[in-house]
């Protein structure tokens, strides 16, 4: 099972060549994860009640094929590594323009904060399901984390 989202595209997500501007790919990457979340139950407001919030470290975009004014696009999200207590995650979010085709590639490696402390923090156990629920890439790894 694959948790993916088609978005009708916009005419702000273009550029002057007329194709999709690069920002564009990881803005509908981070749609896709917040509504990931928030069907899981995990809404902002709830992470603000739980005081923790997702952080990026890196964020990689590959640009495979041109994604045209008018297109729609459909995005998927699947879980690429994870620490074992999964702290540290990294998502992949592939774009498929109009006709399926893969146009996009988007990778993002991040942890949790705790808002309060401002340090790194686990996801609490009540929500480690979503995360075991969660399709995995074909080459998912663990995240070994040095302690």
């Amino acid at each position: 099972m694959n948790f993916k989202v088609t978005f009708n595209t916009k005419w702000s997500d273009f550029d002057p060549n007329r194709h999709m501007r690069h920002t564009a790919y990881n803005d509908y990457a981070a749609e896709v994860r917040v509504r990931f979340f928030q069907k899981q139950g995990l809404s902002i407001n709830e992470f603000a009640k739980l005081n923790i919030g997702p952080i990026l470290f890196k964020e990689e975009t590959s640009f495979l094929r041109e994604i045209h004014i008018g297109e729609n696009i459909t995005v998927n999200m699947t879980l690429e590594e994870s620490s074992k207590g999964l702290e540290r995650w990294k998502f992949s979010h592939q774009i498929f323009n109009e006709i399926g085709k893969l146009s996009a590639e988007v990778k993002v490696y991040g942890a949790w904060i705790d808002l309060q402390k401002r340090k790194l923090t686990g996801l609490p156990s009540a929500y480690q399901h979503i995360f075991y629920d969660l399709p995995k890439s074909e080459n998912f790894k663990e995240i070994i984390l040095n302690k």
